[in-house]
């Protein structure tokens, strides 16, 4: 009697996994059908765009070069975003008893479920459609197609399974961190290309796809265009590669599956010979830090921002752009000294929902504060140990934003603006972390618990808007000794009084939230636990 297949099985398996996540929480289910319908209407804008640069003199780079983004982004998908895709983990099925190539088969086509899928198949007919010129261009780009198709989701699924036991564990989750990176610079690395391209056209990009229109599955595109151009062998030769691509990495991807199923991991195996006890009691960090309740909750505060994929997250991705923004500006030739207030800006935000950064371990933090005074301790300890970081950070964008504009003159103002609303920052968002917690769910993507996105915007929002309007005094007077002709020898000034004006403000946001703290603890413990 022959065993029933399991790709149906698989199929249902993802599409049970997705309907019954959507039905977690009304935010969730409208969330992903907000994200599913941005998908596809840039999928079909994307499709129509391609479609209009039909004729158009190096459309072919263009298309190529978009399937080789599209290629690398579901390679480095599974790395980014383990838990997108609950079939991506294959030891989930070890215990059943799975062959290989049945299951490498079941899970290629439940693969082929789902917006990202439907997305590319979208870029990927726009693109052929817009370098197919002629029968034989066509014909190949019937094949091409499905090809391009296949090589995406088998290099997803071989990265994936290569990598699960990495992916799987608290290290490798931290690989997450670098996502806000990426779609940071690559963010403003298409901005800067899409000026290069409208100043000087589509030719620019030939050079880099002559390159890969020899690497799957931008080889498909290569192959479509070669075939209209009459270059038949080099059109076949293309075609062979996208057709071996996703061969070889179903091999690998088999390969790997084999080996996962089969071999025992660190959950079955006992640690042995690791017998050594370490002295954690003392750090060379905490020997550096002041002494007393300070010292302890700054080192509590930097050992977040280092071992906490979330809050690591957020200062990787505000690092990121707070220094990409004023420096890929200043590059271009379009920037100004005072982008360099980003950098403040961005780590400033990171004050905001202190409470909610520590989600329910909070109650052993909240035990030990009885009074006004301990808690201004607490806020003034986690405020020194952002500022720690943030003080050198916004001084080093600022002074090479100004290095690479040569407009040292603008220097100290610059200065004095980026650590004056540093201060507000610092005011508002310890008065808004005890006013509107909010919950950060550790599992998942999510910096926000289902019910509490309306917390979020007003702490977040609300507290950038009056960090804002208490920096209006030395923006009044930065422009006033601008426009002022006796005014500009005192433009050094803005320095030290942007920096005494920041630190009063971070001061008296601190005394005004500490009685605030003391006072609602029992909210803020029972919000920030919600996740």
């Amino acid at each position: 009697m022959s065993a029933p297949a399991i790709t149906p099985v698989v199929v249902r398996l993802k599409l049970s996994l997705l309907r019954n996540g959507l039905r977690q929480s009304g935010g969730r289910k409208a969330a992903y059908i907000a994200s599913a319908v941005v998908a596809l209407l840039f999928a079909a804008l994307q499709l129509i765009g391609l479609i209009a640069l039909r004729g158009f003199d190096h459309v072919e780079s263009l298309a190529v070069l978009l399937v080789a983004v599209l290629g690398l982004g579901w390679a480095v998908m599974p790395l980014f975003f383990p838990g997108g895709d609950e079939t991506l983990d294959p030891t989930r099925l070890v215990m059943l008893p799975l062959r290989p190539r049945p299951l490498v088969r079941a899970l290629l086509v439940g693969s082929l479920v789902g917006i990202g899928p439907l997305f590319t198949l979208c870029l990927l007919a726009g693109s052929v459609i817009a370098v197919a010129h002629g029968g034989a261009a066509t014909a190949v780009g019937v094949l091409a197609v499905p090809l391009a198709l296949l090589v995406c989701v088998t290099l997803a699924r071989a990265v994936a399974a290569a990598n699960v036991r990495l992916l799987t564990s608290r290290k490798g989750r931290d690989l997450a961190v670098l996502s806000g990176l990426v779609i940071a610079v690559g963010a403003q690395l298409v901005n800067f290309g899409a000026q290069r391209l409208g100043s000087s056209g589509l030719e620019q990009l030939a050079p880099a796809a002559d390159v890969l229109r020899w690497l799957p599955p931008a080889s498909a595109i290569g192959a479509v265009h070669a075939a209209g151009e009459g270059a038949y062998g080099v059109a076949l030769a293309q075609l062979a590669l996208s057709a071996a691509a996703p061969a070889g990495l179903l091999v690998l991807w088999s390969r790997s599956l084999t080996r996962l199923m089969t071999s025992p991991d660190g959950s079955t195996l006992q640690a042995a010979g690791d017998t050594t006890v370490r002295d954690v009691t003392s750090t060379g960090l905490s020997r550096l830090l002041p002494p007393g309740r300070t010292g302890t909750a700054m080192e509590r505060s930097l050992r977040y921002v280092w071992r906490d994929p979330k809050t690591k997250a957020a200062w990787v991705t505000s690092l990121a752009v707070g220094l990409i923004v004023p420096v890929f500006n200043a590059w271009q030739g379009t920037g100004s000294v005072y982008f360099a207030c980003f950098a403040a800006g961005m780590l400033g935000i990171q004050m905001y929902n202190q409470f909610g950064q520590d989600t329910s371990a909070f109650w052993m933090v909240a035990m030990t504060i009885s009074s006004a005074r301990d808690a201004y301790v607490e806020l003034r300890a986690r405020a020194l140990a952002l500022l720690l970081v943030t003080l050198p950070y916004a001084a080093l964008v600022t002074v090479l934003t100004t290095a690479m504009l040569g407009d040292w003159p603008r220097l100290p103002e610059a200065l004095g603006l980026s650590f004056a609303l540093l201060g507000a920052m610092l005011a508002t968002g310890a008065w808004t972390s005890a006013r509107f917690p909010y919950s950060i769910p550790q599992e998942g993507y999510k910096n926000v618990a289902p019910g509490q996105t309306g917390l979020a915007w007003i702490s977040i929002f609300g507290g950038m808007v009056a960090a804002a309007v208490l920096c209006a005094p030395v923006i009044a007077l930065t422009v006033w000794l601008n426009v002022s002709g006796t005014g500009r020898d005192l433009l050094w000034l803005l320095l030290p009084a942007g920096t005494v004006y920041g630190a009063c403000l971070a001061l008296l946001g601190l005394r005004l939230a500490a009685p605030l703290t003391a006072r609602r603890l029992p909210e803020i413990l029972t919000a920030v636990s919600k996740g």
